[in-house]
């Protein structure tokens, strides 16, 4: 369970806009081993190479279109199916047109059809707290010498916990009762409780820098927070977990932010979604 949840944050920090007109020069796509046990997953971008492992097809399509995962309307089953992609550029692209590459041959290679409207949402305001924010800065790092054509994102995980190396220092990891990161944007801890929370989070603090966090539950809570989460990316679980949902406590979230200076309100709002209209279940030949 923890190894899907842990796949399922490892897009965001790379969604980039979708501009038209680009494809790789040649691609292929394969089902994911889920073989149990340890797991690395990640995006790995090394010159003219571009290799996925272990996303799946919602974590493809935030990544191609710029979305979060809760503006995704979609059949459950894209969420638990997993593929692998291993692709070759024609010529040196940017970050955007790699992310077009991708949505181009979930297209082509499923099939895919899709259209944005707009729906309202019950949601989580995460908002700063009446003593203000106890939030801790993140270090500034000297600036390493960056290789513009390299991008590597990298999870691994096993039943004692689970890591996202996000790159240039910044990760973030689940176990021992807590969730803990380093060097994010609150618009992306807003994006890692949606994962937990049972409804999106988006973020209202207004916070401009970049942030170490931790957040500690207790045991009952923790199970909780990673039983909800599997529920919303699609990981099969036994009736008996699903029952612990059921005698939860809805404030363990916001117990844990308010150590922070940060409260969750509820609220409604509308939301851009994306809406897959038809997607095949196996891609064509490659």
């Amino acid at each position: 369970m923890k190894n899907a949840l842990l796949v399922s944050i490892l897009v965001p920090g790379l969604a980039l806009a979708q501009p038209p007109g680009a494809s790789f020069e040649v691609a292929s796509i394969r089902p994911s081993d889920l073989t149990p046990g340890q797991v690395t997953a990640g995006i790995h971008i090394d010159g003219a190479q571009v290799n996925c492992l272990l996303l799946s097809l919602r974590d493809y399509i935030r990544w191609a279109y710029s979305v979060k995962d809760y503006q995704i309307v979609a059949p459950d089953w894209m969420a638990s199916a997993r593929f692998d992609i291993n692709a070759k550029l024609s010529a040196k692209a940017t970050d955007k047109q790699i992310a077009s590459m991708v949505g181009a041959l979930l297209t082509d290679r499923f099939q895919m059809k899709l259209h944005r409207e707009t729906r309202e949402f019950p949601v989580y305001a995460l908002v700063v707290a009446k003593g203000g924010p106890k939030l801790k800065e993140s270090p500034t790092d000297p600036a390493p010498a960056a290789n513009p054509d390299n991008v590597s994102v990298v999870a691994n995980g096993d039943s004692s916990g689970s890591t996202v190396d996000t790159g240039n220092g910044g990760s973030f990891s689940m176990g021992n009762n807590k969730l803990e990161g380093k060097k994010f944007p609150m618009e992306a801890i807003a994006e890692i409780l949606s994962r937990f929370t049972g409804r999106p989070v988006v973020d209202f603090t207004g916070l401009k820098g970049i942030y170490d966090f931790s957040l500690e539950f207790t045991a009952e809570d923790f199970r909780t927070l990673m039983i909800r989460a599997a529920v919303q990316q699609g990981v099969p679980l036994p009736p008996e977990a699903l029952k612990a949902l059921d005698s939860a406590s809805p404030d363990a979230m916001s117990s844990a932010l308010e150590k922070l200076g940060l409260n969750l309100e509820r609220r409604k709002t509308s939301l851009e979604v994306l809406v897959i209209d038809h997607m095949e279940k196996t891609p064509s030949e490659n």
